[in-house]
């Protein structure tokens, strides 16, 4: 009785937070629905009205909903990994190699300046900063015990820099749009909506996929098992089909699902937060945003020497860099018909790198700098 008690509960929280986050949609931004969620969750967490029937001790809604959430984003990731997009790399793959490495590199530099100069916390910091996209990184940063409210702070900050910002830069330096680009655009346009027997079936079978490898996941303590998981799942079991009958499997997936992972994951997170996690918070945005406009100067520096060597027109080198999120820069590609497949290719398997690389390293820099203040504080110890 009381599991379906507080089922009602998170399904009345969810509903109320999701508001925002449809009425931040209508403004077209392609992130709208997390940011409102998130917004509004946040706001009712901190405030806890009456009407919302939550406990003043109790931690937020229940994980399954970030779970869930996460689940649904890694599918969609996973099919967004297909044969074009690794003949893509098959071209390129020195040039995104050596660019996805420098973008992570130069993320953690950004978020070393983020914890020398403000007070947030070295794990809050590193997470902040890391170019995973405002989707995945503040449900990581729960995973290894970040300030989710900074990171998903300093994740929207840098998005909304580059959504703001890229697509201007680029039409101001570069205004001859490729035309064989747009191809690829529409390719990537066209959504895989389409209600047919066959698509239904092998959606089923994704999801069976993302299922099975999101258990595993879990079972192998892989780092936020539920987005790793469904996502390197849904991506071997859709590429397997693609070499097996020779071309892309298309699933029925309707756009609508991509906002259920937005709501699912803003209010999951945003019931989580406290007053506390902001203090400090003016001094993290003036430092946070100083490093995201270096980090997005510097990265764009990159994409053009990488445009100039490889002969990648310019629009789809910088938006296939930037550290804005996979659906807001196959958004922008689309709009100034750059080779969407490439751009979301290289988005993709950032999020990839930075999802399963980044979080036993953060836990690694978390151990060592914990071991240094325990030393410090037995050497200070003895000498008193």
């Amino acid at each position: 009785m009381k599991k379906d008690e507080n089922l009602l509960k998170d399904l009345w929280f969810i509903a109320i937070s999701a508001a925002g986050g449809f009425i931040l949609s209508l403004t077209g931004m392609s992130i709208g629905w997390m940011i409102g969620t998130l917004i509004v969750a946040c706001c009712l967490a901190m405030i806890r009205p009456a009407w919302l029937m939550m406990a003043p001790d109790q931690k937020g809604i229940s994980r399954r909903w970030l779970a869930l959430g996460q689940m649904i984003l890694g599918i969609e990731l996973g099919q967004k990994l297909n044969l074009s997009v690794l003949s893509v790399l098959k071209d390129h793959w020195f040039s995104v190699g050596v660019m996805l490495i420098l973008s992570i590199l130069l993320a953690l530099l950004s978020g070393y300046v983020l914890w020398r100069f403000s007070k947030t916390d070295m794990m809050t910091s590193f997470v902040g900063t890391a170019p995973g996209g405002l989707s995945a990184m503040p449900s990581i940063a729960q995973e290894v015990g970040a300030n989710t409210a900074i990171v998903s702070l300093v994740q929207m900050m840098r998005v909304l820099l580059v959504v703001l910002s890229i697509p201007f830069l680029v039409i101001l330096i570069y205004t001859k749009q490729d035309s064989s680009a747009s191809a690829a655009a529409e390719t990537l346009s066209s959504a895989t909506a389409d209600f047919r027997l066959a698509a239904v079936l092998w959606t089923a079978v994704l999801i069976l996929a993302a299922w099975g490898a999101c258990k595993a996941a879990k079972r192998l303590k892989f780092p936020a098992p539920w987005l790793l998981g469904s996502m390197l799942g849904v991506a071997l079991v859709h590429v397997g089909g693609a070499a097996v009958t020779g071309h892309d499997m298309m699933a029925w997936w309707p756009s609508q699902a991509n906002h259920v992972s937005q709501v699912f994951l803003g209010a999951t997170i945003g019931s989580k937060m406290y007053k506390s996690m902001f203090s400090g918070v003016t001094r993290v945005i003036i430092v946070g945003f100083v490093s995201s406009v270096g980090l997005i100067a510097a990265m764009f520096l990159s994409a053009l020497i990488v445009s100039k060597l490889t002969g990648i027109s310019l629009i789809t080198s910088v938006l296939a860099f930037a550290p804005g999120g996979i659906a807001e820069m196959a958004t922008t590609s689309v709009t100034l018909h750059a080779d969407s497949t490439f751009v979301v290719a290289v988005q993709v398997i950032r999020v990839i790198l930075v999802i399963a690389l980044l979080p036993p390293f953060y836990r690694l820099l978390h151990h060592l700098h914990g071991e240094k203040k325990d030393k410090e504080s037995s050497i200070s110890g003895s000498n008193a």
